[in-house]
């Protein structure tokens, strides 16, 4: 069983996987052929044959990923690689190490800046497009599925609440292990390595001081070493065509506080609202970063101040009101659910004092919007 841990606690996440999926499953991706790529394991996933001649990839007899060569035009077709990795035991964290702490207000940048904040905004939604994970990626995955997903993404707030990464750092690792996941199919005994990847790969690029790749494969518990945790980095990059300037919920939702400003209580329930929404591969992914941190804010301000969506916010992003109202929708339903799940890392986040112990707030069990 792989257990996931932080620092003394240790909790087991992703204990009985085996059993959480039923052989059955498989059946559930009919179009599917497999191609024996090597002895260790590891199988190409292909709705059509014919595709095979766009991939081209050479796996050692280690069982580990070497000298891959990926076309990023067959990125685009079904293609998908079986990553097999048997699970590892449990994780703590080194709490001797830890990056710059960051303050509540790192964020708050120049995504706002007098004249600019138009043609950055605008360019912003039009890169969040370019930038998505396919919505429904969940249903093409043969052996995880969105729960596991959310244990991970679970997991990942843990680590970057322990080695105090920036907020944005968390939203680039769900982004580049949505979009990876996209393109690729992973068993659940690899997941936490690309996981870990892509945390390892949003530190580099967000912060001043990232931890060292040794403390990434020391909050495994040593289930992966050093060189699979690179390789699987290298692959992540060749698999996100080295796109790694994405846009996020949470600089959208930046973006909207400091056009049209929020208590402060206001603002923590906002990022709580939409750090939650990590958690929901569906029925979340199917909107836009801006939808989401628009839906977040709306949900946040009605809960607070009884108000929804100023006007100066929809003249800025042009979104109405009733744009935003299925996700808004969806995102409180997601919500209300919160506090029943065993995942907790996020409400335990923001139970803090210096958050102003926003995830204790009650929401609304009705939204007035009809």
């Amino acid at each position: 069983h792989l257990v996931l841990g932080i620092g003394a606690t240790v909790i087991k996440r992703f204990s009985g996987f085996e059993n959480t999926i039923p052989s059955s499953r498989k059946d559930e991706v009919p179009n599917f052929t497999i191609s024996a790529a090597s002895k260790q394991g590891f199988a190409i996933y292909v709705d059509d044959p014919e595709d095979k001649e766009n991939y081209s990839c050479q796996v050692s007899e280690e069982l580990e990923l070497s000298h891959c060569e990926l076309d990023t035009s067959a990125m685009t077709s079904s293609i998908h690689r079986l990553l097999d990795l048997s699970s590892g035991s449990p994780m703590v964290v080194d709490t001797s190490f830890q990056s710059q702490p960051e303050d509540h207000m790192e964020d708050v940048v120049t995504l706002a800046v007098g004249e600019y904040a138009e043609d950055i905004h605008q360019y912003l939604r039009e890169a969040e497009v370019r930038f998505r994970p396919k919505p429904y990626y969940m249903k093409k995955q043969p052996d995880i599925t969105t729960g596991m997903r959310a244990i991970l993404v679970d997991w990942l707030v843990e680590v970057g609440e322990e080695y105090k990464l920036r907020t944005e750092t968390l939203y680039l690792a769900v982004n580049f292990l949505d979009r990876f996941l996209s393109c690729m199919s992973v068993l659940r005994g690899k997941l936490q390595l690309v996981g870990t990847a892509a945390i390892l790969l949003a530190a580099k690029y967000e912060e001043i001081y990232p931890p060292d790749v040794d403390e990434f494969v020391y909050i495994t518990d040593d289930t992966y070493t050093k060189k699979q945790l690179l390789r699987m980095e290298h692959l992540l990059l060749k698999v996100l065509g080295f796109d790694l300037t994405a846009p996020t919920i949470n600089q959208f939702l930046l973006q909207y506080i400091q056009r049209r400003g929020i208590c402060m209580r206001t603002e923590n329930f906002a990022r709580y609202l939409a750090e939650l929404s990590l958690l929901q591969a569906d029925p979340l992914l199917k909107y836009l970063p801006s939808q989401i941190a628009a839906a977040a804010y709306c949900l946040a301000n009605y809960t607070v101040n009884r108000s929804f969506w100023p006007e100066t916010l929809a003249a800025f992003t042009g979104y109405s009101l009733s744009e935003i109202v299925p996700c808004l929708t969806d995102l409180h339903k997601a919500c209300l659910d919160a506090p029943h799940c065993q995942l907790q890392a996020i409400k335990q986040k923001y139970k803090h004092p210096k958050y102003l112990q926003v995830s204790l707030l009650e929401l609304p069990a009705v939204l007035p919007l009809r």
